[in-house]
């Protein structure tokens, strides 16, 4: 494994730990999850640059898409629960009163 490859995916698996184990704020889980969508699209960035193939080329940014996508639609999910709920922590949010 070379060093840019540990990089990369020692990045992600520091986000996955971090959504996994402090699941305290919702703010901080999306930036968990923020933190493993840049880290799958530079290491995806990267793969297809070592390939140099063009079948690839549109998959990186088919991924910085959807991670925007995914960014806004937390973000809107926070203000929801920020009005609603007074707080984001995730201790206090109960799916069934919702």
């Amino acid at each position: 494994m070379t060093p840019v490859h540990f990089t990369f995916s020692s990045a992600f698996i520091l986000g996955l730990t971090g959504l996994a184990f402090h699941r305290t704020h919702l703010l901080s889980a999306l930036l968990c999850l923020e933190g493993m969508m840049l880290s799958l699209f530079i290491a995806l960035s990267l793969w297809t640059l070592q390939l140099n193939s063009t079948n690839f080329a549109a998959s990186p940014m088919l991924l910085l898409a959807f991670s925007a996508c995914e960014a806004s639609a937390g973000l809107a999910l926070l203000v929801a629960t920020a009005r609603t709920h007074g707080t984001d922590r995730l201790q206090s949010l109960n799916l069934l009163q919702c």
